[in-house]
């Protein structure tokens, strides 16, 4: 089994936070939004991974090519790097690697997180997982027919077609097949909204008869910007919390007369000093933090805050911030709310 997961640039939505950080290594829970995404679709598989191919623009640079192939090792499967160099669309990124479409593979857009259950279909070409949604007329949809099998995705509908909505992660039995009829898509020159789209090859797919069956998830969850990553954050704290999977205090955190309301993840060499932290706190490592009361908030590695009454915040790295500030330096992008 394979996952390729395109990357594309660093994004703006969550600007100031991606400027040196691509968005699919934001910490979320102490461990990059990627990281866990390709650690949840090895669960849902259950299938030995032999490869995960990132497609990123050339501009990521060395450390964070590095990071990706350390995470595909860390799940004991190859990492392979492609790039992008130009924005033109999913179906154009998921090309760019085409040396390594071939065999089962999933295709995972890396700015999403997925609490799932269930057995992939083994008798169908293609899953495509889904969630159920209030407003289906804000995402891009599936149509099913009576044997529940996908046989339309509709972007946006204005009429009800279903409350399905695809949430960027899919599975093919043989993505060779997607490949060769994306590889139409490019040669024909075949764009919507100004790109080259994976629907297209998907629709291709399905005029040939393939048989694409629907995986619905439990959770889905968006880091696309600021607001809906700290409550993915808080979101995934409880599921870890719950599931008592993973160590969310690293031993060597110092408390010092403070208090940690679970669910937190606190990084190793982490310093508390008269501070209330949580509920929903994630600290990356070597952040000291003194006399704050800090609550639903993404603080990452090396910084420094003091005096701070924070709530629904993000914080980057190295970063100092005292609540009592009368000289401020703030860079482009930055907020105070």
């Amino acid at each position: 089994m394979k996952i390729i997961v395109p990357m594309a640039g660093r994004g703006s939505r969550l600007r100031p936070h991606t400027l040196t950080v691509p968005k699919p290594l934001i910490p979320i829970a102490g461990k990059p939004i990627v990281h866990r995404l390709v650690e949840d679709i090895a669960k849902v598989i259950n299938q030995p991974l032999e490869e995960v191919a990132f497609i990123i623009h050339p501009d990521f640079g060395s450390k964070v090519e590095e990071d990706l192939i350390a995470i595909a090792e860390k799940l004991g499967a190859k990492g392979t790097i492609y790039y992008q160099r130009e924005a033109l669309g999913t179906g154009h990124a998921i090309m760019c690697a085409k040396d390594s479409l071939s065999g089962p593979a999933v295709i995972a857009y890396a700015d999403t997180l997925f609490r799932a259950d269930f057995t992939l279909d083994a008798n169908a070409d293609s899953v495509i997982w889904v969630k159920q949604v209030d407003q289906p007329e804000a995402f891009g949809v599936i149509n099913l027919n009576e044997n529940n099998h996908i046989i339309e995705l509709v972007e946006k509908p204005k009429e009800f077609v279903s409350d399905l909505a695809v949430i960027g992660i899919y599975y093919f039995k043989d993505i060779a097949i997607l490949k060769n009829e994306l590889q139409a898509v490019l040669d024909n020159n075949i764009i919507h909204g100004g790109e080259y789209q994976i629907n297209d090859g998907i629709k291709q797919m399905m005029e040939k008869g393939m048989v694409f069956v629907p995986g619905q998830v439990d959770e889905w969850m968006d880091c696309g910007n600021k607001n809906v990553t700290v409550e993915t954050n808080s979101r995934m704290l409880q599921f870890i919390h719950e599931d008592a999977e993973e160590t969310m205090i690293a031993e060597n955190v110092r408390i010092e007369n403070s208090e940690i309301i679970p669910p937190c993840y606190i990084a190793a060499d982490v310093h508390l000093v008269n501070s209330i932290i949580g509920p929903n706190v994630s600290i990356g490592k070597a952040t000291h933090i003194i006399n704050s009361k800090i609550k639903n908030s993404l603080i990452q590695t090396h910084s420094h805050i003091k005096n701070a009454k924070l709530d629904s915040a993000m914080i980057g790295n190295h970063v100092n911030y005292n609540g009592e500030f009368t000289s401020v330096s703030l860079g482009d992008y930055s907020t105070l709310d």
